[in-house]
């Protein structure tokens, strides 16, 4: 993995012998690691597949074992947050938001290659494989002009821009507790049954003044 990340070598991505370089000046910006070939489409592909370890780094085989175990590793991140939560007493809505990251990453990397028939069409690890990746997904499918992704894109700048609204007026709200010597945090203990806001009737004049 080491010499993938740092080399970015060479890969043969069409299945045609043809080998993409995953770097043009090998720097953090340009380098990607790049997908499995197409040569090898969705068959699983370890080390142990090939008949050296030159062949399969030429066929992307680093890739396949990357994204993997990333898919595996966030999943379980994923079960780890609700278990925390539970632990605590608290509801799990922590690992319901990560869930979305989650899906969205299995979505580009697992479920869409599935689809196309290989692993060569996955995004591939680094900043501009990203953006080629977008490029190349649009000028196929025209994603931008689906309802869906519309919606999409529409609900995450709009969650952001509520989620500023809600945490300033929240934050606005607060009841002082602590001295000037102390930090705001101190103010508010896990699970207390004080409120430490103020009540909801002047909240309205609040948002008519601002």
């Amino acid at each position: 993995m080491i010499i993938e990340n740092v080399k970015y070598l060479r890969v043969d991505i069409d299945g045609i012998r043809e080998p993409v370089s995953g770097s043009y000046g090998n720097n953090i910006i340009s380098g990607a690691i790049i997908p499995t070939s197409a040569a090898i489409g969705l068959h699983f592909y370890p080390i142990w597949e090939a008949a050296s370890v030159d062949e399969w780094l030429y066929n992307g085989g680093p890739y396949e074992l990357i994204v993997l175990h990333f898919l595996l590793g966030v999943a379980c991140y994923m079960g780890r947050e609700w278990e925390l939560s539970f632990r605590l007493g608290m509801r799990p809505w922590i690992a319901v938001a990560y869930s979305a990251p989650v899906a969205a990453a299995t979505a580009v990397f697992l479920i869409y290659p599935i689809g196309q028939g290989s692993f060569s069409d996955g995004m591939p690890l680094g900043i501009s494989g990203t953006f080629n990746f977008m490029i190349v997904f649009q000028a196929e499918h025209n994603i931008l002009m689906h309802p869906f992704h519309m919606l999409g894109v529409a609900g995450v700048f709009g969650g952001s821009l509520f989620s500023a609204m809600h945490g300033s007026l929240v934050t606005s709200s607060l009841i002082r507790e602590t001295t000037e010597n102390e930090s705001a945090n101190e103010g508010y203990r896990f699970g207390q049954e004080v409120d430490s806001l103020l009540s909801l009737k002047p909240i309205p004049l609040l948002i008519m003044n601002t």
